[in-house]
């Protein structure tokens, strides 16, 4: 546990100089990281190609790649995302609060920095720089931990955060990443206690598991994405067709993607060809109930328990033909990880019904999941969504990123 324990007493170490930075410097950081990001492009692709390399080789699906890929034109978006982080409102030193007490004392509940927070996540490299400007934002010290398929882009990517953070005058350990890629190095950064004030999870649910089960220190469990489109017998079948082909087909690989397709059965017949059709362009395999094989033919497999409870990430989608609403409301209380569902109608009961009662973190009305993202919410890059209810649910932007602390002020009062 040696070099994990160091990253630790590195970050702790440094904390107090982020944690009581000024907004101001802390922009600057942040503008240096992004400069640094759009002017790395060729020597990021080029450590990004050999972790792509060696995924292929793995043989990592192709829209699991997907995630892993940087590109010229996601590199600047990251950049981007920085600079856009910029111009977000700093959280800490933020006064939620102040009362007097009958005694004279002067409370002020004011929002303050976590710490230091471990980020533990897989495949995505964008991850590394969203986490960590984020957590440079909020006022925290961080410690990433990615996955092996992406160690070369992580990698570089922390170098040239590090460099940046010196540069703006930080000491450079307030990013640092663990550059042992084994199991053992995942589970002792979850038990780095004393060190980490909070460990988060982005991942698989296989990654999420082993956190939630094996941690000894706080946790903030980032959900899977079973996500859910009821498409209601009052709906617009046109907008609700591409509304679906939006939410399967544009990322299958993210969590936000739709997995499951409810259709009410008076429409069945007429929606069911209308969305296969789309979703044919795209090969979307579709696992069917018996009444969905019936409507679409033998192309469609049938479905099981566990393709109802299963995120794909992939071109797959179960369906399930349902009698009304509640059967589907049933049906995603079921299977629902809490992420995100979405109900197409334009029958106004209806979609106050199924905003009621769906107990996701974001539920919608005529739109696509595939909005449920920090930058969609307006809230800049994500460090994750929530999908637990303490503390923090749905996309967790900046305030997420910082606890509470009383202050309180004094004439001399005993008790």
């Amino acid at each position: 546990m040696v070099m994990v324990e160091q990253l630790g007493k590195n970050a702790k170490a440094v904390s107090s100089i982020i944690n009581t930075a000024s907004t101001q410097k802390k922009n600057e950081a942040l503008q240096l990281i992004a400069e640094k990001l759009d002017q790395s492009v060729v020597l990021i692709m080029e450590k990004n190609q050999q972790d792509i390399e060696t995924a292929r080789s793995m043989g990592i699906p192709e829209t699991m790649i997907d995630r892993l890929l940087l590109n010229e034109a996601r590199i600047h978006s990251m950049a981007n995302a920085v600079r856009e982080l910029i111009q977000l409102e700093d959280p800490t030193g933020v006064v939620e609060t102040g009362f007097t007490r009958p005694n004279g004392l002067k409370m002020t509940k004011v929002r303050v920095p976590m710490g230091v927070i471990g980020i533990i996540f897989e495949s995505r490299p964008n991850v590394s720089v969203d986490a960590a400007t984020l957590c440079l934002k909020a006022g925290n010290a961080v410690i990433l931990r990615g996955g092996k398929e992406a160690i070369q882009s992580n990698t570089v990517l922390v170098d040239l955060m590090r460099e940046a953070v010196e540069q703006a005058g930080f000491p450079k350990d307030i990013i640092q990443l663990v550059t042992d890629t084994s199991r053992e190095s995942s589970t002792q950064l979850m038990k780095l206690n004393g060190y980490l004030d909070v460990l988060i999870p982005r991942g698989g649910s296989g990654l999420i598991q082993a956190v939630v089960q094996n941690a000894t220190v706080p946790v903030i469990e980032t959900g899977t994405g079973n996500c859910h489109i009821y498409v209601d017998q009052d709906a617009d079948l046109e907008m609700a067709a591409e509304i679906v082909y939006n939410a399967k087909t544009s990322r299958p690989s993210v969590c936000n993607a739709a997995e499951s397709l409810l259709v009410h059965k008076e429409i069945a017949e007429k929606f069911l060809p209308m969305v296969k059709q789309k979703l044919d362009e795209k090969s979307v395999q579709l696992f069917g109930c018996p009444e969905t094989i019936r409507i679409l033919g033998e192309s469609v497999f049938p479905a099981t328990e566990e393709d109802y409870a299963t995120e794909y990430l992939d071109y797959k989608m179960s369906v399930r033909v349902v009698q009304d609403i509640d059967q589907a409301i049933s049906h995603i209380q079921t299977y629902s990880t809490g992420h995100s569902e979405a109900i197409i109608t334009n029958s106004l009961p209806a979609s106050e019904k199924f905003t009621a009662q769906v107990d996701s973190a974001a539920v919608y009305v005529n739109a696509s999941t595939r909005f449920t993202d920090g930058g969609e919410f307006g809230f800049g890059a994500e460090i994750g969504i929530s999908t637990q209810k303490l503390h923090a649910r749905g996309p967790m932007g900046l305030p997420e990123l910082t606890t509470i602390k009383y202050i309180i002020h004094g004439t001399g009062q005993v008790r």
